[in-house]
């Protein structure tokens, strides 16, 4: 039985993570869940699951804790909270599916109390992905990837360890404006950002999906899990999301993870590792997918990935700035205050803007990602 906490469990991979865990009861108990405001979906679950601690961090904290008084469950409020219920001894893996720069703290608060890391949150790697597996390896922590593109090669990897890495193949669907130009992307609204061909995902991310940043940010995130130096992950699009990942070998052979797009299936991938357990998902049926195609990014359309690979290439701070950036940028775009060209280029002036530090500590990444939150707050109510 393995003690589960769930952080952020009322978005999108937080539900799918309790629907891998309810079909599995034998196998996982869940210990603390944690939502940011979602105080009615947090109490349902907490009814369903009874876990030991909930923690809501912004929403309606006495509706939680009255709702929940009858179950004895200890109920926190409040950014704190993540970090106090990571810290309990009975947990065995911390789910990390907050969105944003937001989970890095609880993350490293995980890590250093033992706890194996399932990790939903790209962006505690991309922020301070250095940091985060020095001290994954000093506490002998597992980081166990949920995204579904690390998660195909870290499937890929299972029974590799001595073998070299040539190249890693990130695959992406290329999002809903999959070779428009820039002409026609100049009016896209949020509504049309927002119908992701494959995959349902939360808001900020299929935002991201759609400028191809979430690709940029994911290569970041594969150069700390795989310990791989940035030549040696390449982009592919991949519209059909069948091939979640490649890995080549330096003898030239590729091994690919294959399925449908279902993210239960990292998910459960995590959770149960290094077993693999029984699952009822949809298998795929290769007569219906007869051709599987390949084809490069549109770096000149889509400016966030090359954006994005400059800052994995360079390194230091310009990784957090970029994502503190972006995650104002997104936030401004769904609230229709700029375009959606204009992500990119509000990304890019702030990189350009902000000091450059070469090896960060953790204050001054947190210093970073305020500064940069303020400065590009200032420059979109310019634009806007």
């Amino acid at each position: 039985m393995k003690n589960i906490a769930i952080l952020g469990s009322t978005g999108s991979i937080g539900r799918q993570t309790l629907e891998v865990i309810d079909q599995h009861r034998d196998k996982f108990s869940v210990i603390a869940l944690s939502a940011r405001s979602n105080a009615e979906l947090l109490v349902e679950q907490a009814k369903l699951f009874k876990p030991k601690y909930v923690a809501i961090t912004e929403g309606d904290f006495s509706y939680v804790k009255k709702s929940l008084q009858p179950l004895g469950i200890e109920v926190l409020s409040g950014s704190d909270s993540l970090t106090a219920i990571v810290s309990a001894q009975e947990i065995d893996i911390v789910l990390t599916a907050i969105v944003g720069f937001s989970g890095l703290l609880p993350t490293l608060e995980a890590i250093k109390h033992g706890k194996n890391i399932a990790l939903a949150n790209k962006e505690t790697l991309v922020v301070a992905g250095e940091l985060v597996t020095t001290l994954a390896k000093e506490k002998n922590v597992k980081i166990l990837p949920v995204d579904s593109e690390h998660s195909a090669i870290f499937q890929c990897l299972m029974g590799e360890k001595h073998n070299w890495i040539e190249k890693i193949y990130l695959t992406a669907s290329g999002g809903p404006f999959r070779g428009m130009t820039r002409k026609e992307l100049k009016n896209i609204k949020k509504e049309q950002a927002l119908r992701h061909p494959n995959w349902s995902m939360g808001n900020k991310i299929t935002i991201d999906s759609a400028t191809l940043m979430n690709k940029g940010l994911e290569a970041i995130e594969a150069r700390w899990l795989f310990d791989v130096k940035p030549e040696q992950i390449d982009i592919i699009v991949h519209p059909q999301s069948i091939i979640h990942s490649l890995v080549q070998f330096i003898d030239g052979s590729i091994k690919a993870q294959m399925g449908l797009p279902d993210m239960r299936l990292p998910i459960q991938v995590a959770l149960s590792f290094p077993q693999r357990i029984a699952s009822p998902f949809e298998r795929f049926d290769f007569l219906q997918y007869p051709t599987l195609t390949f084809e490069k990014p549109d770096t000149n359309v889509f400016r966030c990935l090359p954006i994005a690979l400059g800052a994995l290439r360079n390194g230091g701070n310009l990784p957090c700035i970029m994502n503190a950036a972006n995650e104002i940028a997104v936030a401004a775009f769904l609230n229709n205050e700029i375009g959606f060209l204009q992500i990119a280029e509000i990304v890019e002036e702030a990189m350009n803007k902000i000091p450059f530090t070469s090896h960060p500590t953790l204050e001054q990444y947190l210093d970073c990602d305020r500064t940069t939150r303020d400065y590009t707050k200032t420059l979109i109510t310019k634009k806007s």
